[in-house]
């Protein structure tokens, strides 16, 4: 079975359409309608999910993804945890708690928003286990070890976790990455990227600076992802290089 990253959500926070039905410039187009960022890894016959958005049911309904082994999140904002709840079906079928990783500031606001999942609350068990985590960490999974290295990335006015594993790094948080992380990331095989706006952004890269981070490390091919409502599909993918594409939910590859 071969290794598979799928992008199950490719959107910003309120994903597009908005709520209110607001689309910005995005035309009519499937690959337009954007859940919120988060992303699946199939490794070796496990299931890891990266952050748990608010759409993750729908996420895993439509993926047909039908197990879980472990989570890592990015940072604690809720268009990246709040679907965590959504995850109780595995731990019973598991029948064991489902290990989580994450920074410890990371950790600390899922331990004290969602504690029942991590700790007994009346008379419910927890279904997770918290685990913080160093720069290199390993998930241990029923057939394999996945080597993973965690490195911290500016997010605005916080810090948010980028991953780094079998030469595929994700990014999906991130307006500047400090050179102790970036000397890791040249010569990729993948690169998945934040790209929230074609201006500016205090807490996301924006488009040219994705375009200057990618002219800078050089990986083979770059995904840009949680992608804001000025930035329609088509109209990326006519002006981006061969080597840069615009995601779209369920965009997968294999490594």
């Amino acid at each position: 079975m071969k290794n598979k990253f799928t992008i199950l959500g490719c959107g910003s926070s309120l994903g597009s359409p908005w709520i209110t039905n607001y689309r910005g410039k995005l035309k009519d187009n499937v690959k337009n309608i954007r859940t919120r960022c988060c992303a699946h890894i199939r490794y070796m016959g496990s299931s890891i999910l990266i952050d748990s958005s608010p759409d993750i049911k729908y996420q895993f309904l439509k993926n047909k993804i039908k197990s879980l082994d472990a989570i890592m999140f990015t940072h604690e904002h809720a268009d990246q945890t709040s679907g965590i709840f959504e995850l109780r079906p595995f731990y019973w079928i598991n029948k064991k708690k489902i290990p989580v990783y994450g920074s410890r500031k990371t950790m600390k606001a899922l331990l004290k928003k969602y504690t029942f999942c991590f700790k007994p609350k009346q008379g419910y068990k927890p279904i997770m286990k918290a685990n913080v985590i160093k720069d290199n960490f390993l998930i241990k999974l029923k057939n394999k070890t996945l080597k993973v290295k965690a490195f911290e990335v500016n997010h605005g006015m916080i810090k948010a976790t980028g991953y780094l594993f079998n030469n595929v790094a994700y990014i999906s948080d991130c307006n500047k990455i400090p050179n102790s992380a970036l000397k890791n990331l040249y010569k990729l095989d993948f690169l998945i990227i934040d790209c929230l706006k074609m201006e500016r952004h205090p807490s996301h890269f924006c488009y040219q600076e994705v375009l200057d981070l990618v002219k800078l490390i050089q990986p083979k091919k770059t995904i840009l992802t949680n992608l804001h409502t000025d930035l329609d599909y088509e109209t990326l993918t006519k002006k981006l290089p061969k080597n840069i594409v615009a995601a779209y939910d369920g965009i997968s590859f294999n490594f």
